[in-house]
């Protein structure tokens, strides 16, 4: 089902009550509101111990066969295994005939260590949310088309690209499943260049795929990388590439004119299963998280996190990581994503503790300012946009949007 509330510390009885209204009385395919009053929105159990609607489990099951594949823990379930979630019901009913009473300004503890509330869930608000299973199947790249804030997203469909607008519409989709030429195999992530044009990372193809943004196939990139795994583009269009397996960051000049590749240069080769990837529009600098193995302890779940930033020369320029956080805050980060923000400041994604922080700009030591802590299940992938973030929400299948408390209403 959803995240677990056991890292919600202290909050007050409305938190608590809203935090269980969205992690637990809602479907996490379509995002309706369990109902027993209501046939299609009655929770009900699947044989792996998740739980959906009645609908979404017809939606998603084979008519013939009456199995479905568990959309959290890719389980086959069968239809007529399923039950009645009967606990939820009758939550949900104690819920509506209580009336939590006020209460003191709260707290909140994640890893040990402890903010004010104001600097958590009530830095940066949830504005909207969109996609859903279906919509979007284990998504794992996110960029934003220019100004319009056209949103790309790829993910594990038919079609690997997906365009939205920022109300959650979806416009179109492109990049037929496949090996063929404009074809995507297995997409990680996805940068848009400042033309418009998509850029694409296909691990299963061992390239890089660039389209156009209504998704005609201008160019592949192939034989230069072992692994390509994060990117994105700087100011003049130049694709920046990480490759997790020769441990490199790339770039590439290419003539999206003619489909030509102009120049293909290794400019870091020193990195350590190099993985997200983000310039910094503001200094041209470049930021590379890698996931270190521990040698003496290489199934350890929480891997060995850094992030290095690197001048527009590819100097490098500063590096922190998990442990000289944790030495700091007591807080064990675990880097799944960065981006920069429109002051140049450093965003981190923790996939998982499902939260997202500003590390400020590090020259001086990381100053730590959680900025989204609510409704992630998974966050995998960041964007943003003016006063929005957006996050790409492997978990649920969505994308999210925040903006900061000041700023009323939905996204427009």
């Amino acid at each position: 089902m959803a995240k677990s509330l056991q890292h919600r510390g202290c909050l007050s009885p409305e938190g608590i009550i809203r935090e269980i209204q969205i992690n637990l009385l809602e479907c996490k395919v379509c995002f309706e509101t369990f109902s027993s009053q209501q046939r299609e929105r009655r929770p009900q159990n699947l044989s792996c111990g998740h739980v959906l609607c009645l609908e979404c489990i017809t939606a998603l099951s084979h008519p013939l066969l009456r199995k479905l594949e568990c959309p959290f823990c890719r389980q086959l379930c069968s239809v007529d295994s399923t039950s009645h979630c009967q606990v939820l019901s009758d939550l949900k009913d104690l819920l509506l005939s209580q009336s939590p009473s006020p209460s003191a300004p709260s707290c909140r503890a994640k890893a040990g260590f402890i903010f004010p509330t104001a600097l958590t869930c009530t830095t940066l608000l949830l504005r909207t949310a969109f996609g859903g299973w279906g919509t979007l199947i284990n998504p794992t790249g996110i960029a934003v088309l220019g100004s319009s804030g056209t949103i790309v997203v790829v993910h594990d469909g038919e079609k690997r690209v997906v365009v939205f607008n920022l109300q959650g519409k979806k416009l179109h989709s492109f990049g037929q499943k496949g090996a063929a030429s404009g074809e995507i195999c297995y997409p990680v992530d996805v940068a848009v260049t400042p033309a418009g044009h998509v850029v694409v990372t296909d691990a299963g193809d061992k390239a890089v795929k660039v389209f156009t943004s209504r998704g005609n196939h201008v160019l592949t990139i192939k034989d230069s990388f072992q692994m390509p795994w994060g990117v994105d583009t700087d100011s003049c269009g130049h694709i920046l590439v990480s490759d997790v397996e020769a441990g490199t960051l790339s770039k590439v000049r290419v003539d999206y004119s003619n489909g030509v590749i102009l120049e293909h240069q290794t400019t870091i080769s020193d990195l350590q299963c190099p993985k997200a990837v983000a310039y910094c529009c503001v200094n041209g600098n470049t930021a590379v998280t890698e996931h270190l193995t521990d040698v003496t302890n290489p199934t350890e779940r929480h891997q060995h996190r850094r992030i290095r930033v690197f001048t527009k020369e590819f100097h490098l320029l500063y590096q922190t990581d998990t442990f000289s956080l944790t030495l700091q805050s007591t807080v064990r980060l675990s880097f799944s994503g960065v981006a920069f923000d429109r002051d140049g400041d450093l965003i981190v994604i923790d996939s998982d503790q499902g939260m997202i922080w500003s590390l400020g700009k590090l020259q001086s030591g990381p100053v730590l300012t959680p900025l989204v802590g609510d409704h992630l299940v998974r966050p995998v992938g960041l964007a943003l946009l003016n006063n929005l973030l957006i996050t790409l929400d492997s978990g649920d299948h969505t994308v999210k949007i925040y903006s900061p408390k000041s700023d009323a209403g939905p996204v427009t």
